[in-house]
C-alpha cells in the first residue's frame, strides 16, 4: 500500500519543526542530546509518531534514553503548539515519541558481520593444511 503523499510531506515538515524547536526553544539540557530521526503521520493526518535517538554527553558515555523520554514527554504539549503554529493546518496532529532502534540494530548487525568474517578467516587458515580423511581415492579397488 502506497503511503499518502500529503502525510509524507507533513511528516517531513513536522520533523524539521520539532528538531528546530528542540534545538532553539527549550532550555532542558536533556533535550540537547536528542536527534529526531524520523516522523510517521497516519493517513488521516491526526497522529504523528516522532522517532528519536539520544547520545551521551561524552564519546564514552551511554545515552540516557529514560531521561530523553521524560524530557520529550514534558515538552510534548509545547512542541505540539509550535508544530500547529508553523504548519497552518486545520487539525494539529498529536505527537507521540518513540525511541528509534535502527542505530542499535545496525551496530549489532555490524558486530555480527565482523564476528562472521573473523570466523571465516580462522576456517580458511585451518583449511590450508587440511588433508582428506582416509585414502586419496576412496573408490580404489571397487569393481565396476
Amino acid at each position: 500500500m502506497a503511503e499518502n503523499p500529503r502525510a509524507q510531506r507533513l511528516a517531513k515538515r513536522i520533523q524539521e519543526i520539532v528538531a528546530s524547536a528542540i534545538e532553539r526553544e527549550f532550555k532542558d539540557r536533556r533535550l540537547e542530546l536528542i536527534t529526531i530521526t524520523d516522523v510517521r503521520v497516519t493517513g488521516d493526518l491526526h497522529d504523528a509518531k516522532v522517532y528519536y535517538t539520544a547520545r551521551g554527553r561524552d564519546i564514552d558515555d551511554e545515552p540516557d534514553y529514560e531521561a530523553a523520554a521524560q524530557a520529550l514527554a514534558r515538552a510534548r504539549g509545547q512542541l505540539r503548539k509550535i508544530v500547529g503554529d508553523q504548519l497552518g493546518v486545520r487539525f494539529t496532529p498529536t505527537l507521540s515519541f518513540e525511541q528509534d532502534m535502527v542505530p542499535e540494530a545496525s551496530a549489532r548487525m555490524e558486530e555480527l558481520f565482523n564476528r562472521a568474517r573473523e570466523r571465516d578467516a580462522e576456517l580458511a587458515k585451518l583449511r590450508e593444511n587440511a588433508k582428506p580423511a582416509g585414502e586419496g581415492n576412496p573408490y580404489k579397488g571397487m569393481d565396476d
